[in-house]
Order: structure tokens, then C-alpha cells, then sequence
């Protein structure tokens, strides 16, 4: 069987809470790794530079697309966001399930590099609920909230390209259902292409 890590892409719409989902799965089960981003944006209050993101200048950013350091990147409501690449393959090569967290354009890049990239995409169990935690999260303005579900409203008609869709009402059983999920993946053929080969091969000398 293949030992090394998957790749796994979390999208979602904002406030469907992955970051949360995210810090969830980490702190349960120790055969993760979350893919630090790159990005252009301004801290939030609380945010640490190396923690929730490596926090970069346009410049910075651009060097690191011209040196191809990056498995994939986006510019999102006027910033950019990027995976570096040196840190993903590391931590996959050690055998780690590395999870991306990034925007459906992303995402889409990842699939096309690596088919093999398991992607999921985090709901919430209604648009209704999506607006009241975009507002509970109480650091942005009505515009920036309207531009939000908008943008939900453009990134749902992308949701087909997915693996799976994992619905976050309840975090508990979100959390468990996205480790099953992820954990399954291992087992399709498709991951365990130099396996089956070898099985196949031994059974073609059976007389």
C-alpha cells in the first residue's frame, strides 16, 4: 500500500466555518498537517504571522509566482493567496495527509497538477445560517458582508467540481465525518495505482 500522504483541498463558502473545522481535526487527530497560505491581506486582530498565514507583501508575492514556489494561487476580493510548495511536499512525503484550505480557483489548479488531490467542499445547512455567521462574526461592515454572499453565490456554481460536500451544522460530527472521508480516499484504486499493479503482475505468474 502507499504509505505517503494525500493531498486534501477544503473549500467553502466564508463564514461556512472550515477555519474552525480545520483547528478541530488538527487538535483530534495527528496524521494532519495544515498548508500554511501566503497572502497579500492584512492580519486580523489575533492572527500571527506563520500561524494563520505567512503574511506578504504584493512584491514578495509576485517574486514567489516568477520562481514557481507555489502549487497553486488566486487573487481573492482584491488580494492575493498562495500555497507554497516546498512545505506540501515535506510533509507528504513524511507521510502526512496535508490539508489546503483555499478558494475554489485554487483548488481547480490543484486538481489539474495533482489528479490524485482529494476535494472537499464545506456547506452550511443554509444560506440563512451562512449571513448570520458572517454576521456573528462582528469585524466587517454590511458591504463587505453583501459582497461576501455574493461571492458564496458565484463559488456555488463551481460546488459540481468537488469530491465530496461535508455539511457543517454540527461541529462534532462535521469534524468526524471529514476524518472518515479523508481516511476512505486512501483505498481507491486510483491512489493505489503501483499496488494493484504489483498484485497483478504476481497473480499473471500463477499457472
Amino acid at each position: 500500500m502507499n504509505n505517503k500522504g494525500i493531498i486534501v483541498v477544503v473549500s467553502g463558502f466564508s463564514g461556512a466555518g472550515k477555519g474552525t473545522l480545520m483547528k478541530e481535526l488538527l487538535s483530534r487527530y495527528d496524521n494532519y498537517a495544515l498548508s500554511i497560505s501566503a497572502t497579500t491581506r492584512n492580519p486580523r486582530p489575533g492572527e500571527e504571522n506563520g500561524r494563520e498565514y505567512f503574511f506578504v507583501t504584493k512584491d514578495e508575492f509576485e517574486k514567489l509566482i516568477a520562481e514557481d514556489g507555489l502549487v497553486e494561487y488566486a487573487n481573492y476580493v482584491g488580494n492575493y493567496y498562495g500555497t507554497p510548495k516546498k512545505f506540501v511536499q515535506e510533509k507528504l512525503d513524511q507521510g502526512k495527509d496535508v490539508i489546503l484550505e483555499i478558494e475554489i480557483q485554487g483548488a481547480l489548479q490543484i486538481k489539474k497538477k495533482f489528479p490524485q488531490a482529494l476535494l472537499l467542499f464545506v456547506m452550511p445547512p443554509s444560506v440563512e445560517e451562512l449571513e448570520k455567521r458572517l454576521r456573528g462574526r462582528g469585524t466587517e461592515t454590511d458591504e463587505v458582508i453583501h459582497g461576501r454572499l455574493l461571492r458564496a453565490k458565484e463559488e456555488g456554481q463551481g460546488i459540481d467540481e468537488y469530491d465530496n460536500i461535508v455539511i457543517n451544522d454540527n461541529l462534532d460530527d462535521c469534524v468526524k465525518e471529514m476524518h472518515e472521508i479523508i481516511q476512505s480516499s486512501h483505498y481507491t484504486p486510483e491512489r493505489n495505482r503501483e499496488f494493484i499493479d504489483t498484485i497483478k503482475k504476481q497473480l499473471s505468474e500463477l499457472n
